[in-house]
């Protein structure tokens, strides 16, 4: 996913897809712990996604603020 991508999104679809990846971080920690866990770059990934929706998410929100 790319910053790009989110920044022309609007913030209730951010809201949206950080809700569904923040159930993907629960349940690859689910999977993790039971030993199910194939690709365990993919918690990194989706950790790092999740920091960039709420950077952007910030940063709308602080230009709203501003306006």
């Amino acid at each position: 996913m790319k910053a790009d991508d989110l920044k022309g999104k609007t913030p209730d679809q951010l809201r949206d897809q950080l809700v569904s990846l923040k159930k993907e971080a629960f349940n690859l920690r689910f999977q993790q712990a039971t030993g199910q866990l194939e690709n365990t770059a993919r918690m990194r990934a989706v950790r790092r996604d999740v920091a960039r929706v709420q950077t952007i998410l910030t940063q709308k929100a602080a230009e709203a603020a501003a306006k």
